[in-house]
């Protein structure tokens, strides 16, 4: 299982450099093996909506997370320790460490172009690392 960082997304819908990448990946992988945390989506929201953008948003929302049955993880309160754990022992802010706490919470593999990851004991992934 997998937990999509919020740049993957990022990468597709302000069509960066590897947007290509992202979307060979979501057609290659198996969506119901994919999840994001509500943070990333919270993040996305902003920025569509900062953008002027409310029904590209509510397009992403529908047919990109919710028709492709993308999961939204959460991280609860009591578990917020675990954020902190994370920031303070790989010097993550708190968006990364967010991401690390709730795919170690769940035993996910993080996929992102983050490279603060690459400080931590799960690593990431690349989306092209997984279809070699």
């Amino acid at each position: 299982m997998y937990l999509l960082d919020t740049n993957i997304f990022l990468e597709y819908i302000l069509r960066r450099s590897r947007v290509q990448e992202v979307k060979d990946f979501f057609h290659r992988a198996d969506l119901s093996a994919l999840h994001m945390t509500d943070f990333s989506l919270h993040t996305l929201g902003i920025i569509y909506l900062r953008e002027h953008k409310p029904d590209a948003f509510l397009t992403f929302l529908n047919e990109d997370i919710i028709a492709s049955g993308i999961a939204v993880l959460s991280l609860e309160p009591e578990n917020f320790s675990h954020i902190v754990a994370a920031a303070t022992r790989f010097h993550l802010d708190f968006d990364d460490a967010y991401q690390y706490a709730v795919a170690d919470h769940h035993h996910m593999t993080i996929v992102s172009f983050d490279r603060d990851y690459d400080r931590t004991e799960k690593g990431r992934v690349e989306p092209q690392d997984l279809f070699r």
